[in-house]
Formats: C-alpha cells, sequence, structure tokens
C-alpha cells in the first residue's frame, strides 16, 4: 500500500479536458426502459490499440459510477486514467493486441448525453429534468455505439463494481455479441446495506441548499463539449464521495492508512472538518470530488445502480440463461460493499445453467477499490491477462507448450515429481467411466483436465484452493472456480457431471465425510487417487525405526511440514465405502517407485490407489 495516505483509487483522475475523446451522435427519438425518450444521443468514448483484419480483437470496458471514457492514458505527455494499472501496451489487457473501446456512460458528465447537457427541446440543461435511467438503457447506447465502430461482436466485456453491471447486462441482452464476459467486484443485484449508503449519499447532495432542486447551472457557462461545468458548489456531492469512498476500503485498509497516526491530519484548505488524519482525508477526497463529478449525474447512475436487479436464485438463473459467452467472475475477499458471496451467486446460477464459468476470490485487504489498484495486480490482472489471451486465439503459458510437446506439464500438486499416476487417471476416466463431462477436485494447474480435453469432452471444469493454480488453470483455457472442498460442493447440482475426479488430495481433506458424500452426489461415478499408508516401506519405517513415515516416492514430506492429515489405507478406503454404501467398480494400485501396476497384495506392495467407486 502507498505510503502517501491520500493517496486513493480517485488519485489520477481530474476535470481537465480529455484530449483523446471522440463522439458518435446518434438521432432519437430514443426510447429508455422507462419508457421516456431523448430527442437525441451522444456518446462520448476513446479507444486504445488498433482492430485486427477481422474486427474480432475489440473489448469493451464498461466503467463504475464516477469513472468516465479516460481509462488509460494514449501516451507518456497524456494525463493517467482510472484503470492505469490494467490497461496499455504489456499490461493485462493489452493494447498492442487488443482494440479496446471505453464509453462515459449515458447519464455521465464527461460529454455523454446526461443532465450537464442542454435539452434540444428547452435549449437548457436537463438538470433534474433529465430522465431515469437503467443499466440496459446505458449498455443499449453501447451498443449503438459499437454498431457505429463497425464491431459486430466484442471478443470481451470488461467492468467493476456499477461496470460490472453493465457487463452482465450485455451477456444477458446481446448474447451473440459478447465472446467472454469479465464482471469483477459486482453484483445480479446491491445489498440492503449497499442500497443505504447510496440513499444517505442521495439525500446529502438533495438537502443541500445549493442543489436547487437540481437546476443550479443557470449562472454557469458551457464548456467547450457543450457539456455544463460540475457542481462544485453543491457540498452535499463532496459528502456523498466521503460516504462512498468509505464503502469502498476495507476495515484494514483504513486501518494500515490511518491506525498510527490518527491525530496528525494534512493541513488542507477545506470547508468540512479536518483536524484528524480520517477527516483531512475524506475532505480531501470530497473537495477534489466535486471539481469534477456532477450531482445531478451522480443521482442519475447511482438509481440506475440500485435499481438493477436480476434476480436471486432460480430467478438469477433464469435471467443470466440467454448468454452464450464464457465467463470469468472475480470477487475481493475484503470488500463488503459488493461482497464475495453476491459474485458467487452469479457463478452458482451460470453453473445450474452449465454454462463455462471460472470464478476467483482473490486475496486482497483493499475492500472493493482493490481491482483500481496495483496492491493484488499480479492476481487479478493476472486471471485477466490469461482469460483474454485464451480467448483471444488459444494461446496459453510456456506450460501448455511444453505439455503440448512432452504430454506432461510441471506438477503443480502438493506432491513433488512427474504425475505418474496421470496415464491411468486419464484411462480410467475416458474407458471405466466414459461421458463428456468431467469434474476434478483439486485440480491444480488443470493438467487432467487438459488431457480430457484433448480426449474431446465437451465440458470440464475443476474446483482449486490454491489461486496461483487458479490462474494457471485459467491461462490454460480451462474453467476453475476457487473453492475450499472442505465448506463443500453445494453450487453442483445432483448428477450434474459424468466423472468426479478427487487425486491425491482425501489425505489433505479435513472434512472426509462431507467431501466424498458430496462427490457421490454430484458424479455419476467418481474417480478417487490416494497415497497408501499401508505401503510396506512405511510400516517398516514406523515399526522399525520409530520414525514418522517418509518414502522416496509419494511421501517425502517430514512430519513437520506434511500437508497429509488423514494416515490410511487401501484397506480403511474399502471398508469406508462398504459402509457408506458406495460401490466399487474398480481398484488400480500403482508403485510409483518402480512406476509398476501392483496386482499382489497391494496394500502391503502399492504406494497410491486409484478407485472408481459409485452411489445410485
Amino acid at each position: 500500500m502507498s505510503k502517501d495516505k491520500f493517496e486513493s483509487s480517485d488519485s489520477t483522475r481530474s476535470s481537465r479536458p480529455l484530449r483523446h475523446a471522440q463522439h458518435a451522435d446518434f438521432k432519437g427519438p430514443i426510447k429508455l426502459q422507462s419508457g421516456q425518450k431523448l430527442p437525441a444521443v451522444r456518446v462520448v468514448y476513446e479507444t486504445y490499440g488498433k482492430p485486427n483484419a477481422q474486427r474480432d480483437n475489440a473489448v469493451l470496458i464498461c466503467h463504475a459510477l464516477t469513472g468516465d471514457s479516460h481509462v488509460a492514458s494514449h501516451n507518456a505527455k497524456d494525463d493517467p486514467g482510472w484503470w492505469e494499472v490494467v490497461i496499455g501496451p504489456g499490461k493485462a489487457i493489452d493494447t498492442d493486441r487488443y482494440f479496446v473501446i471505453c464509453p462515459n456512460n449515458l447519464g455521465g458528465c464527461r460529454g455523454t448525453t446526461g443532465p450537464n447537457t442542454l435539452n434540444p427541446a428547452t435549449g437548457r440543461p436537463y438538470g433534474a429534468n433529465f430522465p431515469a435511467i437503467t443499466i440496459a438503457d446505458i449498455v443499449e447506447t453501447q451498443r449503438m455505439l459499437i454498431d457505429h465502430l463497425g464491431i459486430k461482436k466484442l471478443l470481451a466485456v470488461v467492468g467493476g463494481s456499477l461496470g460490472g453491471m453493465q457487463v452482465l447486462q450485455w451477456a444477458v441482452s446481446h448474447p451473440d455479441r459478447v465472446a467472454a464476459a469479465v464482471p469483477i467486484a459486482t453484483a445480479p443485484l446491491v445489498t440492503s446495506q449497499a442500497l443505504a449508503f447510496d440513499i444517505i449519499g442521495r439525500n446529502a447532495i438533495t438537502q443541500d441548499p445549493a442543489f436547487r432542486g437540481g437546476q443550479y447551472y443557470d449562472e454557469t457557462r458551457p464548456n467547450a463539449d457543450g457539456t455544463f461545468p460540475s457542481s462544485v458548489n453543491v457540498g452535499g456531492l463532496a459528502i456523498a464521495r466521503m460516504i462512498g469512498h468509505i464503502t469502498y476500503l476495507s476495515p484494514k485498509s483504513m486501518s494500515q492508512k490511518f491506525g498510527g497516526d490518527r491525530r496528525s491530519p494534512r493541513q488542507i484548505v477545506s470547508k468540512f472538518e479536518k483536524d484528524t488524519s480520517v477527516a483531512s482525508y475524506l475532505a480531501h477526497q470530497g473537495d477534489k470530488f466535486v471539481e469534477r463529478f456532477d450531482a445531478n449525474s451522480y443521482i442519475a447512475m447511482s438509481r440506475a445502480m440500485d435499481a438493477f436487479d436480476l434476480g436471486e436464485g432460480k430467478a438469477l438463473q433464469k435471467s443470466l440463461a440467454p448468454s452464450r459467452c464464457r465467463w470469468l467472475v472475480m470477487s475481493f475477499s475484503s470488500d463488503w460493499l459488493f461482497p464475495p458471496e453476491q459474485s458467487l451467486a452469479v457463478v452458482r446460477a451460470l453453473l445450474a445453467n452449465g454454462q463455462n464459468a471460472s470464478y476467483c476470490n482473490v486475496r486482497s485487504d483493499s475492500g472493493h477499490d482493490a481491482f483500481l489498484l496495483k496492491d493484488d495486480l499480479d492476481m487479478h490482472g493476472g486471471l485477466l491477462a490469461g482469460f483474454l489471451a485464451k480467448i483471444c486465439n488459444g494461446h496459453g503459458r510456456k506450460e501448455e507448450a511444453e505439455e503440448d510437446a512432452h504430454g506432461q506439464a510441471p506438477d503443480t500438486s502438493i506432491f513433488h515429481g512427474r504425475r505418474v499416476d496421470y496415464d491411468q487417471l486419464e484411462r480410467l476416466v475416458v474407458e471405466e467411466v466414459g461421458g463428456q463431462t468431467a469434474l476434478d477436485l483439486g485440480c491444480g494447474g488443470g493438467q487432467l483436465l487438459l488431457r480430457l480435453k484433448r480426449r474431446s469432452f465437451k465440458r470440464l471444469l475443476g474446483v482449486e484452493i490454491d489461486q496461483q493454480a487458479v490462474k494457471a488453470c485459467i491461462a490454460r483455457g480451462i474453467d476453475c472456480i476457487h473453492a475450499d472442498l472442505n465448506e463443500g460442493l453445494s453450487i453442483f447440482g445432483d448428477k450434474s457431471f459424468d466423472c468426479v475426479t478427487l487425486s491425491r488430495t482425501l489425505q489433505t481433506v479435513r472434512n472426509v465425510d462431507r467431501v466424498v458424500e458430496d462427490m457421490l452426489r454430484v458424479g455419476r461415478r467418481c474417480v478417487v487417487s490416494f497415497p497408501n499408508f499401508g505401503y510396506k516401506p512405511l510400516r517398516e519405517m514406523l515399526y522399525a525405526h520409530g520414525k514418522a513415515p517418509e518414502a522416496p516416492g509419494l511421501l517425502r514430506y517430514k512430519w513437520y511440514n506434511t500437508p497429509n492429515i488423514r494416515f490410511f489405507s487401501i484397506t480403511d478406503f474399502q471398508e469406508y465405502c462398504r459402509e457408506k454404501g458406495a460401490t466399487v467398480h474398480r481398484l488400480v494400485a500403482l508403485n510409483t517407485e518402480t512406476r509398476r501396476e501392483v496386482s499382489g497384495d497391494p496394500n502391503l506392495n502399492a504406494d497410491l490407489a486409484i478407485f472408481v467407486i459409485s452411489r445410485k
């Protein structure tokens, strides 16, 4: 985190003219969801990079509540953009590779038609008379812009917060025009708590005498682009921003900023309280905000955000059903404004529909604003870069090229050395189980799933708790859900996969019953592999030497650094299956030291067992 306590996600933004802004004008009347009409609409936008010959490399960026079209700098002399950390040459959204388009939202205040633009019917700014807009209305004007630019289908639509809601709307309103959707730190509807903060902010604005019922433009002259200056004198807007800004941070990030010197405020000129470091910080953020933003726009777009509702549960599943794109959904662990549970609800609905989705809840201390900051960029930027690259042309990371050449990926499982069991696992899944769908629990970097992908399986999905492994899966084009197996598989329906695999992970699981029961419920057949602690050298080590079992094959760990918390044998697992009413269809026993299959007394002579089991 930056040592500058005044630095925030807002630090790079200003009211300076957008030197690279373009605009497209659309004649009306343009009907809104409310039934009201706009006589015409202007959309201001900026582009980065170039469209390729097929014009299929376009990435649409949707901005959040207080953003604009200036998502990144165009050159060294240009002002930084609001997503400078993510967009640019060689960055996660690489402008040397993609044609990036970022429009200012309908209802905004940086050139696109909104409350601070002239109403052709009256010759005066719309002000409070600007009609109510929805997320669908914003997306519709973006669709008009994409048509204007000659883009038939977007490679991806990407956005966070309010921008993420636009991503969701794009996917369901224009399913044939979106190849990939990346909603970040967003929700299908705001929580009651988030709604409450928005209501307080709007009341702070409307109850300010300087707001004048929304008609405060009369004493100002229009800017060069035809808009009217932002609401500098509306102090209620500054208060609304202070309230909002608190919700963008996490308790931990606030503590890191101010915990050590609350009584050491920065000396600033402001009419707001500034006698503590927290107070001076908020006063600075509020004063800076009103210089560039418009109070009526804040009301219009926050109302659009609060009205957005794709439903919950079955209703959400139905809302998302029309989408046909690939999905990467991201949340942040410390985000309490748009908590991870809301992103997971989207993922749950997509999986219930059988749609292709990946998900990661990025570990972060930065709160809701994490996607705008560089603190966790390696993870959220890396996920985004790998996903887009795979969607674009199928080229993943170097490891995949090695797999293509040698048929064996670097091992990212909890064990060291080459995974000699992969051939057997692949054969059992294909020959013993069959079918075309597979779920791999504790999938690591997706090596087994990649093998099944080459076998033309139609639907493949991994579940993995390690975020770096999730990132590796996504970069390989393998859908992966970031989750802890010990919390169960409730996001998956009964018999929703032909095969569920759990490879060399059962011995690390805390809640064995829950995991196995869920596997038997979700999969038509299940393939489970685990190290056999009944293996003769392990027995002898404990019996003859009185030492914790350790072997040169699978079990190279010391007693103090092993991930294994369960020490069971082939015989133990056979008895467990009988107790639980699970049918054992096949047992394959391997000695990984000799790299051979064991036929005689596997409980004594094999160090790895693979079971195929099921339950009707």
